[in-house]
């Protein structure tokens, strides 16, 4: 790529940071590159498969979709991967951290790349706390069947404690009270996590890899023996007619169907993640954009078949909604599989963890780099294990203290917002790079790509817009924090405010 110095315009909030920038970053990575294209294939696995078949398939199919969840997973995983396949092309690009954000920043401007990497904040930092209250319910429940029964204010949040203390004791059972409540098990396990981040990629991958074998055989596991137990019966009517709510919220039907596709959607984040760790592989041009698609089209498949089987095993409306998969065979009488489903939820929702914080550093790493957030802090390499050490500590600080004390609901889909509007932004930023960069190296090219372009568009922002109100309006108040947070600090300390740079 010719190199040449063109001014950069330092006032407007579209300034984009050049091609030839990105170049020198990569040049003066401090971090180790030890990825091969299987070991970000399983990172890719191992963000996805965790909270989607384990916790979210029971709500999305007993309010909302029935056994056309399947249809739910489809429509999520064809919005996904319009996306994919642009991610594909940009990774090949800038195999640089930083994702999406980075992707934007070089192609359509600041303000836009700065909106993206927030929403991605939003997206693997709350998604980690979600998934660790997750595993923190599993972790309990798998207590239970060892027959240990821990004190409620020591395993729930104060809010989730005290609704569980009142309902046990309007069920006639002898609660005491008590002043003060912490979710013990989702803030160790938030800590054992960071960890293990900390201590460097390789160990990280290493562990990823053990866990993402042992939940994929489980889940394989899931979909042969419980087809032994399918009530074909239960499929029927396999979309359930229309019902609406007192709020007019259709359940059920098409408008169900796409509103599950939303809730869903978050078992799908995960696979964008594999674009952050590209300042880590061995050969990333080539291997993030195998390690992304690939990822995908496993965990969709794997999603599809499991949503059949759970569905046909028990009736759409009596799921379990916190552990549908477990109680699924515990309906059946097989209290062994339970325990074998518990144990790889457990894991399964700690992989999902790594990767999400993991992500998360490597986004704030990326816009740390560019000024938009404090260097001393975001961009800050250990010397010995060369890990961004001091923001990974921040990021497990934050997780386990919200996981610990905050009551964790729905906000899987404020999650999903955040990641829909991204993915709906990178199918426009690549298209619009391959209109003004027609002649830069393209190691992967997306096939057809102004349909492809066009339908993640249009696709992702579907998905978005059928979400439930009130999950838009949280949505539109951490957008306008974003903009705030860009204006005051941001903006000013921007790399490219007040100086030329070669592009």
């Amino acid at each position: 790529m010719e190199t040449k110095l063109r001014p950069v315009d330092t006032t407007s909030i579209w300034r984009k940071k050049p091609l030839a920038a990105y170049e020198a970053d990569m040049k003066k990575s401090e971090l180790k590159r030890v990825l091969t294209r299987w070991s970000l294939t399983s990172l890719g696995i191992g963000a996805v498969i965790g909270g989607g078949v384990f916790v979210l398939t029971g709500i999305a199919a007993n309010e909302w979709a029935g056994p056309a969840l399947a249809l739910a997973f489809v429509m999520a995983g064809v919005a996904c991967a319009f996306a994919a396949l642009c991610y594909a092309e940009f990774a090949s690009i800038l195999p640089v951290e930083g994702s999406a954000y980075a992707y934007s920043y070089g192609t359509v401007g600041e303000i836009f790349a700065w909106l993206i990497g927030w929403n991605l904040i939003l997206e693997y930092m709350m998604g980690a706390t979600t998934v660790a209250v997750s595993w923190s319910g599993y972790f309990e429940k798998l207590l239970h069947l060892l027959n240990i029964h821990l004190p409620i204010w020591l395993m729930n949040d104060p809010v989730t404690a005290q609704e569980k203390a009142e309902k046990l004791r309007a069920a006639g059972e002898n609660i005491p009270d008590f002043a003060f409540a912490v979710n013990l098990p989702a803030f160790l396990i938030v800590w054992c996590v960071t960890y293990v981040l900390v201590k460097g990629i390789k160990e990280a991958a290493s562990t990823n890899n053990a866990i993402v074998v042992l939940k994929v055989a489980t889940v394989i596991f899931v979909i042969i023996a419980g087809s032994f137990y399918v009530d074909v019966a239960n499929w029927t009517p396999f979309i359930p007619e229309p019902v609406l709510d007192k709020g007019g919220q259709q359940h059920y039907g098409f408008n169900g169907i796409v509103t599950a596709a939303g809730i869903v959607f978050f078992a799908y984040i995960g696979f964008d993640a594999v674009s952050t760790q590209a300042g880590e592989a061995i050969n990333p041009k080539k291997d993030v954009p195998f390690a992304i698609i690939a990822s995908l089209i496993i965990c969709t498949v794997l999603y599809i078949l499991v949503s059949l089987v759970l569905t046909g095993m028990v009736k759409y409306d009596a799921l379990d909604l916190k552990a549908p998969v477990a109680q699924a065979f515990a309906d059946q009488g097989l209290t062994w599989a339970v325990y074998l489903i518990t144990i790889a939820a457990i894991a399964g929702l700690t992989s999902v963890m790594l990767v999400m914080m993991l992500g998360q550093t490597r986004i704030f790493l990326g816009m740390a780099k560019d000024g938009l957030l404090p260097k001393n802090l975001f961009a800050s390499i250990h010397p010995t294990f060369k890990t961004p050490w001091k923001s990974t500590i921040l990021v497990g600080a934050i997780v386990s203290t919200v996981a610990a004390l905050t009551p964790i609901d729905k906000v899987s889909e404020l999650c999903s917002s955040g990641t829909l509007l991204a993915f709906a932004m990178i199918c426009g930023a690549v298209w619009l790079l391959r209109v003004r960069e027609p002649n830069l190296e393209r190691p992967y090219r997306t096939p057809a790509l102004p349909v492809v372009a066009t339908l993640g568009i249009l696709a992702n922002l579907y998905l978005m817009y059928n979400l439930r109100t009130d999950t838009k309006i949280s949505f539109v108040i951490w957008c306008t924090l974003g903009v705030i947070v860009y204006f005051l600090y941001s903006r000013r300390h921007s790399h490219l405010n007040n100086k030329n740079t070669e592009d």
